[in-house]
């Protein structure tokens, strides 16, 4: 029983060896700070929309006590703060409007509005105009910071979102399985 281990593991040894003995792969280069900036927008960008799209439409006045927001409510803060941080990293301040909406139709369009100024003032960041001061909601800061900060805000609004779903029995679209 020994010898046949042995030579098993002699067999594995002789047809595995020119695997080890291989070239590595060439490696991509690492993605640069805009290139990831812009990946970890997308990524909370996803997650909001596609938590405002799996509450339902009755459960957007849900409030887990009366001194929280609305999930609507929260909808309606995260749509205004882009508007406001992305219209102003662009240069082209926008005043936003999404806290006077009530229904989820007309939430999930401000969100998506949002977005579209959003997506201009991230594929207008270049390492050339990183650094562009922008009026920021505390004052003048790299445009880079400014727009890093919007997806910080987004992030944390994210997770109290993800609370108000999983109080609703709904997963989060993050603890979604992985496909």
């Amino acid at each position: 029983m020994k010898r046949y281990a042995a030579i098993m593991v002699g067999l594995v040894g002789i047809f595995a060896s020119p695997l080890f003995g291989q070239a590595p792969a060439p490696s991509q280069a690492p993605p640069s700070v805009i290139d990831s900036i812009r990946g970890s927008y997308n990524q909370a960008k996803n997650n909001l929309l596609k938590a405002a799209d799996k509450m339902p439409d009755d459960a957007y006045g849900y409030q887990p006590t009366p001194e929280e927001r609305s999930f609507g409510g929260w909808i309606a803060h995260v749509a205004d703060a882009q508007t406001a941080g992305c219209s102003r990293a662009l240069g082209t301040p926008k005043a936003p409007g999404a806290g006077s909406k009530t229904t989820k139709a007309d939430l999930v369009a401000a969100l998506k509005d949002s977005f579209d100024t959003c997506d201009a003032a991230y594929a207008a960041l270049t390492d050339a105009n990183s650094n562009d001061p922008v009026q920021s909601f505390r004052g003048p800061v790299p445009r880079l910071i400014a727009l890093m900060n919007t997806i910080v805000h987004d992030n944390e609004c994210y997770g109290a979102i993800a609370v108000y779903l999983r109080l609703k029995g709904i997963v989060p679209p993050s603890s979604e399985p992985r496909r």
